[in-house]
């Protein structure tokens, strides 16, 4: 019998959006505790339970490099305790006001008692430090780490200037090993934007492979004899996989696991339905609303549906939808098999991991049902991307196609009528960063100082985020003026080394602000030998 592996691949990331100053609960500030109180903390205790017992278990995951400065961030650490602190008052008020309704009652001390062990975790196991937690069992073995680029950049928009991709590659690298310690074999393509030519860049920073859109294959030339079950490689054989186009679908889509109706309902939340005398502990000095986790119905039927969940009926079908899952995928593996003459086959699932916990609040229990009955299963294993490369000169060698996961499948969405401004401004940024780097090569102290700054705006300038965000008319005014902050900011040290004159106080300021990369060198724009 062949072997049929499922590659589970989770990407995690958030923009640069950090806020020490003001109140703990700013809405930019709670989109990442929520991340952390959902999604993070339970996998981690999932992967802690797992090892316990015995089960074995392997998974992929990306942690974009803005994401782990956040996650990194001394200020924000003691920020999201403050912020578990006032959720806890919260579900105190919450465990005593709902008394006379036992169903709701039940489910709101299932909350605290959450949030209780939450803190507890975050402080006493974790040590604030969830970075290392996942670090740790990269190095048992357990998770593969991928590193990506610096700020989540649209790389095919830079795919004529050779400086910038290398830019966001080397920034990703020296962030993964900064933060991980461990030396990555995979880059993640964000947005999955490929082009011809990137396999270069990424073949020589010594990455050894990474995953396409579905059609970055299927379109290639010649198109590959295995489809997407099985690795090929470019010219300069960098290992190419192409990611199942059908999972996210089989969870998020209008038919997905998460829509059942046993499920919790994202989308009534206490925060948006008492007054804001009743959410005081959470609330910022602007009483702005922010969902609080306190949430009491089941189904997706919007805000009218008042059936509370239910606990024990959820866990009972993230069985079956586990179950399910894993059938679906073997079956497609056992058909590719067949056809390919029971040769080794291959599935690479993609999930964003908020979705696990955010979009889907039972997804991190359906991820542990998924892993313990793979356990069990002879018929298929889970496995990293590096353990299915065997000889990657041996694969067979194919030209992809243009593709990405966004949009149609070309990432137009970063380039619309919406957003298309945009680019112009970041390119001509990028272009003068490039020639700093060229023409101040040996600088050092406040000039040096200076450029720094100034690459990371570059940076921060290109990430793809911004654009998507204005695409998708979400805090569309909260994007634009980020991106107009960094491009004004590197247009100001580009200004002032014309005029050999820098303010102190300005750079220090801003410095203060942008505190991410810490490592950083303006160099990693300067062309390389």
């Amino acid at each position: 019998m062949s072997k049929k592996s499922i590659v589970l691949t989770l990407v995690s990331h958030q923009g640069f959006s950090r806020h020490s100053d003001g109140d703990v609960c700013c809405p930019w500030n709670t989109s990442l505790f929520s991340l952390i109180t959902d999604t993070y903390l339970p996998l981690l205790n999932m992967f802690a339970n797992l090892d316990a017992e015995g089960v074995p278990f392997k998974i992929s995951m990306v942690f974009t490099p803005t994401l782990c400065s956040l996650l990194d961030d001394p200020v924000l650490q003691e920020r999201y305790i403050a912020y578990l602190e006032g959720l806890i008052k919260l579900g105190e008020a919450e465990v005593q006001r709902t008394k006379a309704d036992p169903e709701v009652n039940k489910v709101a001390a299932a909350y605290l008692d959450k949030l209780i062990r939450n803190k507890r975790d975050y402080i006493e196991v974790f040590e604030c430090n969830i970075l290392s937690k996942f670090a740790y069992y990269a190095k048992k073995g357990n998770v593969e780490l991928l590193a990506t680029s610096g700020t989540a950049a649209f790389l095919p928009h830079y795919a004529d200037m050779k400086e910038a991709i290398n830019a966001q590659i080397e920034t990703g690298l020296i962030s993964h090993k900064y933060y991980f310690h461990i030396a990555p074999e995979g880059f993640w393509l964000p947005y999955m934007g490929y082009v011809p030519g990137l396999e270069k860049n990424i073949k020589s920073y010594g990455f050894t492979y990474t995953i396409l859109d579905t059609h970055g294959l299927l379109f290639a030339n010649p198109v590959p004899q295995k489809g997407i079950f099985s690795p090929v490689r470019t010219g300069n054989s960098l290992v190419l996989f192409g990611r199942d186009s059908e999972t996210p679908d089989d969870l998020f889509g209008e038919n997905g696991y998460s829509t059942n109706s046993v499920y919790r309902n994202q989308n009534r939340d206490i925060g948006f339905e008492r007054t804001t005398e009743e959410l005081s502990d959470v609330l910022d000095e602007s009483k702005s609303r922010i969902a609080t986790g306190f949430k009491y119905w089941a189904g997706q039927d919007g805000l009218e549906n008042t059936t509370v969940y239910d606990v024990e009926k959820a866990q009972s079908q993230i069985l079956k939808d586990a179950e399910s899952f894993i059938a679906k995928k073997t079956d497609k593996l056992n058909q590719a098999s067949d056809i390919l003459s029971d040769a080794p086959v291959s599935l690479v699932c993609t999930l964003h991991t908020h979705q696990l916990g955010q979009t889907w609040y039972e997804g991190i229990d359906w991820l542990e049902q998924v892993i313990r009955q793979v356990a069990e299963n002879e018929n298929v294993s889970l496995d990293h991307c590096s353990a299915l490369i065997e000889n990657q000169f041996d694969l067979e060698k194919i030209e992809p196609f243009v593709s990405s996961s966004n949009g149609t499948g070309y990432g137009e969405d970063f380039l619309d009528n919406k957003n298309g401004w945009m680019l112009r401004y970041v390119r001509k940024a990028t272009e003068r960063m490039i020639d700093l780097g060229q023409r101040f090569s040996d600088d050092t102290g406040l000039k040096a100082r200076s450029l720094n700054l100034a690459a990371k705006e570059v940076l921060l300038a290109q990430s793809a985020d911004w654009a998507k965000m204005i695409h998708d008319e979400i805090n569309a005014e909260y994007a634009e003026s980020r991106f107009r902050d960094s491009v004004a900011g590197f247009s100001t040290v580009y200004d002032s080394l014309g005029s050999n004159s820098i303010s102190t106080e300005w750079l220090t300021r801003l410095e203060k602000e942008r505190l991410l990369f810490p490592w950083m060198n303006y160099r990693v724009f300067s062309p390389k030998k």
